[in-house]
């Protein structure tokens, strides 16, 4: 990591300032002196603050959150970029820092980076849907010089993309990554399902998990896997071989949801709780047999780059694998199988969800630009 006396500047626009964005404004704050981060510009839902030579957030955290709560002026996203895009200028970069998961936010990245505004986000949107933005995203970013990273978009704060793409960039060869990349899912099967053929009722796991907050308000937005689904479609745009395989981003790969179709048009989570419990059956009898086996349940994603197959599934493995036997609470877990790593695998583990180690992938992304 380079030294913070570093002679460059950066000017920092923060766009979400809930739970993550909120956690990651207060580890910039504290970041030693002299810093090298200006924040220029923070801006809710609601409100933008703005100022190019710097907003004056000395003091408690609470001066920031009061200050958005008072009426100021609220700049379009088009707004925004242009007068971002006045303050680039050589030895002063220019940061944009999306902490929202607005689609919306994520589609002015390439006009963002086109004027030289660096990205940094935890949003997945932009880099797990069409094709045809992410390359619209890498297009932009070429032509200025201007960077987009996004560790945070699939494992929070462990180190899942800046791995692959050391892989890929040392010319090893990536032959498979499978994991549990859900926190959620993870919670939820690691509890469901130890390998034996008893245990709690699947709709009970769900229920606590949601009391917990480790589901969505509405569970069905996990148990439905669009979020590991993402995430693959996010690292496989890594490997070369695969970059053009899901044109439609993680609505082309393969995904098996566990939202039972009769509640597949729910609309309320606490309607969905309500119900669940009608379908405890099948989903016991899917761990019975699992357990016949000596195996769990475990809800992963597989890229498996010699056959091209991407899929989020409900898989089996033995009371032996290290998603059995390593996994607590919502850890995630990757493996990536590569000619280097044949005989063993890397595996990368640790938690994977939760606004401080989410805000500190986002600022190790940060870091990166010194």
């Amino acid at each position: 990591m380079a030294s913070s006396s570093t002679t460059k500047q950066f000017r920092v626009a923060i766009t979400g300032v809930g739970l993550v964005g909120g956690e990651f404004i207060s580890q910039l704050l504290i970041f030693p002196a002299p810093s090298p981060f200006r924040i220029v510009s923070l801006a809710s839902s609601k409100t933008t603050l703005f100022n190019p030579d710097g907003l004056d957030l000395t003091g408690a955290d609470a001066k920031w959150k009061e200050s958005l709560a008072s009426p100021f002026t609220k700049l379009s996203l088009p707004e925004l970029t242009r007068e971002l895009s006045g303050l680039v200028r050589p030895g002063s970069e220019v940061v944009f820092v999306d902490n929202t998961s607005s689609d919306d936010v994520a589609r002015a990245y390439p006009d963002l980076l086109r004027y030289g505004v660096n990205v940094i986000t935890p949003n997945k949107k932009a880099f797990s849907s069409d094709l045809e933005l992410y390359e619209r995203i890498l297009a932009s970013s070429a032509e200025s010089g201007a960077r987009f990273l996004n560790e945070s978009t699939v494992g929070a704060g462990l180190p899942i993309i800046s791995t692959l793409k050391d892989l890929v960039a040392t010319g090893d060869r990536v032959t498979k990554i499978e994991g549990v990349f859900s926190g959620t899912m993870s919670y939820i099967f690691n509890e469901f399902s130890t390998g034996k053929s008893d245990g709690p009722s699947f709709s009970s796991v769900v229920r606590v998990a949601r009391e917990r907050g480790y589901t969505e308000p509405h569970p069905a937005d996990d148990l439905n896997g669009a979020d590991v689904a993402r995430k693959l479609t996010i690292l496989s745009r890594i490997i070369p071989s695969l970059k053009s395989a899901l044109p439609e981003g993680y609505k082309s790969v393969k995904t098996t949801s566990l939202v039972p179709n009769e509640l597949a048009d729910v609309g309320t989570g606490d309607e969905f709780i309500a119900r669940l419990p009608e379908f405890d059956t099948r989903f016991g009898q899917i761990r019975t047999q699992a357990a016949k086996e000596n195996k769990v349940l475990r809800f992963v994603g597989v890229i498996d780059v010699t056959t091209g197959l991407i899929k989020a599934d409900l898989e089996k493995y033995p009371l032996t694998h290290p998603f059995a036997t390593s996994l607590g609470g919502s850890d995630n877990i990757i493996m990536f199988h590569t000619e280097r790593y044949g005989a063993r695998p890397l595996i990368v583990q640790g938690a994977g969800a939760g606004a401080a180690v989410t805000a500190m992938g986002v600022m190790s992304d940060l870091l990166k630009l010194l």
